[in-house]
């Protein structure tokens, strides 16, 4: 069995690289999703039967500043990575790793069912990037919402911005256990309780100033909770 992981060495799948070791994460420098013939080269030769998706654009402001690069990392090379795995191997378990930050923010607690509505052009990628992952038989979606237990990498954070956020370790864990299941469609794979970002900064950082989210240059979900219809909402920070 062979599990290629894409953005492995990312603030979140380096986690996954410590739960998943025997796993092919290849650097940027070897597998650039966006050169979809080096994508093409790169599963042909080594025909996985299981691809974890995370290489992505996953700077919000970043993402709004620049569309075009953003459009071409997140919805052209998820295309690349998904039409690649299909012609090597059109039955490959393809799990996607997607964001809450798909849907507008003005309630909360949105599940599996919801309609996604996003707000800003980061999760306008990740939208039409899940209906490429869509194409193929056996994926997995999986909708989340997670930072690093580090050092907050802001000087302030929000007081009324919420989510069901959790550290990438704690969602490194979890995601290994839901591809051991075999897993596929779409779930919500997040946090039992809902946090505001200021609350959930002050954890690894203390002195993190708090400011509002009517301070914001971008558009931002205010609150950005999910659930699982499916019970994947059960984990904690």
């Amino acid at each position: 069995m062979t599990t290629i992981i894409t953005g492995g060495r990312g603030r979140l799948g380096k986690y996954i690289a410590k739960e998943m070791s025997n796993a092919i994460i290849p650097p940027h420098t070897e597998l650039d999703v966006t050169n979809r013939q080096a994508v093409f080269e790169f599963f042909a030769k080594y025909k996985p039967d299981t691809v974890i998706h995370l290489a992505a654009l996953v700077d919000v402001r970043e993402s709004q500043n620049n569309n075009e690069k953003a459009w071409k990392v997140n919805v052209g090379g998820t295309e690349n990575v998904v039409d690649a795995a299909f012609a090597v191997n059109p039955n490959c378990y393809f799990i996607y790793i997607s964001s809450a930050c798909v849907f507008n923010g003005e309630r909360g607690g949105y599940t599996e069912e919801d309609v996604p509505n996003p707000v800003n052009y980061y999760g306008l990628t990740k939208v039409v990037a899940e209906e490429a992952v869509r194409k193929l038989p056996n994926h997995l979606i999986i909708r989340t919402d997670f930072v690093e237990r580090t050092k907050w990498r802001y000087p302030g954070a929000y007081i009324d911005r919420f989510s069901t956020c959790v550290f990438s370790d704690t969602l490194a864990k979890a995601l290994k256990g839901v591809i051991e299941k075999k897993v596929t469609g779409l779930i919500h794979l997040t946090g039992k309780r809902k946090i505001s970002h200021y609350d959930l900064a002050k954890i690894t950082t203390p002195e993190v100033q708090p400011i509002k989210l009517k301070d914001a240059d971008i558009p931002m979900p205010q609150d950005q909770s999910i659930k699982s219809i499916r019970g994947w909402d059960n984990l904690e920070l």
